[in-house]
Formats: C-alpha cells, sequence, structure tokens
C-alpha cells in the first residue's frame, strides 16, 4: 500500500478543512469496526487532515505581535466577488470551486508559462510568515500566512529589461460568483519591479497552517504587508510583467481615494478619515497608533527614498 507523505499531495487532494472536522465528528459516533476500517483505507486523509501544506519553517520576517483568531481572519473580509458586506465572503464563497487551478505568467519575461497550483506548491519550501495587515477603512489584523517570495516564482520565468512593473489579475465568474458587486471585475492591480521582487511580497497559498479558504482568496493570492489590504489581489490567475504602471481596480473607481502605490501612511488620509490611528480586530476602538509602512519602514523605506509620498500615495 502506498502512502504519501503531506508535502507530496497534490493540491487537488488536499482535504478542506470543514470537511474533515465534520468526517470526524461523524466517525466519532460509529462504531468501533467501522472506524478501525477507515483508518486502514484512508492514509491520505487522515495525513492531510493532520497537516495539509506539510512541514513549515518559520520566517526571519514574521512580526512577534499576538496572532488575530482565525474566527475574526476568516468572518470579516473585503472580497466583493463575494459580496460588499464583510460577512458575505465567508457566507457565499463556500461552494467556489478552486481546483483545478492555474497561473499564467506572461508579457517582458524569457519563459511564459502556465503554472499548476501543484506546481506553484513545489517552486521553493513554503514557511509560515506572521504579518500585519491592514485595511484602507484603518481595522487591522495578524495573521500567520503560508507561502514564500513572490521573487521565487517570477525569477523562474527570468523578467526582461523590459520589465519595468507587475501586473496581477483576479479570478472572475458571474455563475460562481452572483453576489459580486461593487466594483468592475475582474479586479486587477500591480507593483512596482521592485516592489514585486521585494522579499516581503509573498506569493501566499495557505494560513493558520492550512490552504487558503475560499473567502480569504483561495487558492492562491498576494500579500504586500506595508501596504493597505486591497493591494493584496486574491484568487490569482494571471501575472503580466509590463513596461508601464498598469491600470488597478480601486484606481479606476476613485483615483481620489485610491493611489497606485497605497503604502500605509499615518500621515496622508483617506479623504473620509483618518490614517492615524487604526482599529485591531477584535478591538472595537480605534486606539492602535498607525505605523509607517505598517511597521515595515526599515525594510522597505528604501524603495521610496526621495519620493513625495503625499502625490504618490
Amino acid at each position: 500500500m502506498l502512502i504519501k507523505k503531506a508535502p507530496d499531495f497534490r493540491y487537488s487532494e488536499i482535504t478542506p478543512k470543514s470537511v474533515y472536522l465534520n468526517r470526524r465528528k461523524f466517525l466519532a459516533a460509529a462504531p468501533a469496526a467501522f472506524l478501525a476500517a477507515r483508518e486502514v483505507v484512508s492514509p491520505t486523509g487522515r495525513a492531510a487532515a493532520a497537516n495539509s501544506l506539510g512541514a513549515l519553517s518559520k520566517s526571519p520576517f514574521s512580526t512577534t505581535e499576538p496572532v488575530t483568531s482565525q474566527e475574526i481572519v476568516t468572518h470579516y473580509n473585503n472580497f466583493y466577488e463575494f459580496g460588499t458586506g464583510k460577512s458575505d465572503p465567508a457566507r457565499y464563497a463556500q461552494g467556489f470551486k478552486t481546483s483545478p487551478w492555474s497561473v499564467s505568467v506572461e508579457g517582458a519575461i524569457e519563459k511564459p508559462r502556465k503554472y499548476s497550483m501543484d506546481e506553484i506548491l513545489k517552486i521553493v519550501p513554503l514557511e509560515e510568515r506572521i504579518y500585519r495587515h491592514r485595511c484602507v477603512e484603518a481595522w487591522s489584523i495578524v495573521v500567520p500566512w503560508v507561502g514564500y517570495s513572490l521573487s521565487a516564482l517570477l525569477n523562474q520565468v527570468k523578467p526582461t529589461a523590459k520589465a519595468k512593473y507587475v501586473a496581477f489579475e483576479s479570478y472572475f465568474s458571474a455563475s460562481q460568483m452572483p453576489h459580486a458587486g461593487g466594483i468592475d471585475f475582474p479586479y486587477v492591480e500591480g507593483l512596482r519591479m521592485d516592489e514585486a521582487m521585494h522579499p516581503l511580497t509573498l506569493l501566499c497559498v495557505g494560513m493558520y497552517g492550512d490552504p487558503l479558504p475560499p473567502q480569504d482568496g483561495a487558492p492562491v493570492r498576494t500579500v504586500i504587508p506595508w501596504k493597505y489590504g486591497f493591494k493584496s489581489i486574491k484568487s490569482l490567475v494571471k501575472i503580466k510583467l509590463v513596461g508601464g504602471e498598469p491600470p488597478t481596480t480601486w484606481n479606476m473607481a476613485n483615483a481620489r481615494e485610491y493611489g497606485f502605490y497605497s503604502n500605509v501612511n499615518p500621515n496622508v488620509d483617506h479623504p473620509r478619515w483618518s490614517q492615524a490611528r487604526e482599529q485591531r480586530l477584535p478591538s472595537p476602538f480605534k486606539n492602535h497608533p498607525t505605523q509607517m509602512f505598517n511597521g515595515y519602514a526599515e525594510q522597505v523605506g528604501g524603495l521610496y527614498a526621495g519620493m513625495d509620498l503625499k502625490k504618490y500615495y
């Protein structure tokens, strides 16, 4: 009998956490003989349940701040493809089909190609990074994301000298996302090339040691911790390296309120509210001082040396 180790699983074989937890509840009430039989015939399910993303190294980029509860992070979301309310994604994304999945990488590169999720998971070893995550609405969370630096993937496709920016595109399907609203779709985002290649920019496949849930951007997304949350694109299907600044969804929707760079900056207020303080969930109050670049100034401040950050907001 072939027994696979957790890191060898294909993405399509990973058992969603809600499924195996419900299975455990059912098996708890089953006869002992049935339990024994299931233990023999389902080693894959048991191993996947134990740690579906395999062994994770701890990243030196992690903050030591207390982690926000998984319940909050998975039930208070901005993901307009699944509705405009904070609780809508958790309600409407559960049937979202994320397998099979591929990400197309194209543009100013030597080796354009499509990556399957199995290939994405094997580029480099996965690690856990505990990052601050700050939303433009002035609430924040601390999340143990799982992934690796986006630069590992970009280096594989060999960017050419013409690549100055990286454009991203999210998946969109009206049939799978009937509650979408509020903005134009598909969702698009972009980074300057040096921002995309910075080691803090995360290609993310999981959180809390498990694969990403649908409402948090399954099966693959970016996390750029020094920028407001809308820059971290979810359910990624296309990466294109380009020569000029790419269009971005919220900037196209309202350029006055949402700039291309969107770095966390307590000195540049949103036109409708202050950014000087934030609401660190689950606190109901904005009593947490906002840090420049969300606390990552030492690592990324040099990217913007000499720039007017009120003009390039």
